[in-house]
């Protein structure tokens, strides 16, 4: 017997609209530090999502902040050796990121071991004074103590199911979808 999945749209353009418009505000009120912020988006979907909240938080404060892109195949310790060659990639930020805040951009938050990943590739190669987390959707199962300082929607999931962000940049259309 092949197991049924079924997908749920949870959330649409309109929703994921809003939630870019709240995560841009609550980084905006979090302090005076829109001069030395640097969003890092993870690729894929972590990129477009940086980018929507900088043209966001532009269009609110005025202020242009930093963007930056990150491919963290190469850090994951996650990935089996035997399925996945990583590409290694030897990246360099377009932008000094020393003392500056970093707020590391992404599309799921799960296990932690991605944004773990990309810690350390920041770390690496820079010191900056301060790193958050900007996600869209929180799904639970943390393996790391990891939390988001800016989170889209919580969505607690069981570990048979599964979230699936859309972006109109990579997938023609905007929706969050529940897999099961």
């Amino acid at each position: 017997m092949g197991e049924y999945m079924s997908e749920k749209v949870l959330f649409d353009n309109e929703q994921i609209s809003k939630m870019i418009n709240r995560i841009s505000y609550e980084i905006i009120e979090k302090g005076d530090f829109l001069e030395d912020l640097v969003l890092v988006g993870i690729k894929t979907r972590g990129i477009y999502i940086a980018q929507r909240l900088q043209e966001k938080i532009k269009s609110i404060s005025e202020k242009e902040v930093g963007l930056e892109s990150l491919d963290i195949t190469f850090y994951r310790d996650d990935l089996e050796k035997s399925s996945v060659d990583p590409e290694v990639r030897n990246f360099k930020f377009g932008l000094d990121i020393t003392n500056k805040t970093i707020v590391i951009v992404d599309d799921v938050l799960y296990t932690g071991r991605t944004v773990r990943a990309a810690i350390d590739a920041i770390m690496d190669r820079s010191r900056p004074k301060a790193v958050r987390l900007a996600i869209l959707v929180d799904r639970g199962h943390r393996e790391l103590p990891i939390r988001a300082d800016f989170v889209g929607k919580n969505i607690p999931t069981s570990s048979k199911e599964n979230i699936k962000v859309h972006l109109k940049e990579v997938d023609r259309q905007d929706k969050i979808l529940l897999i099961t």
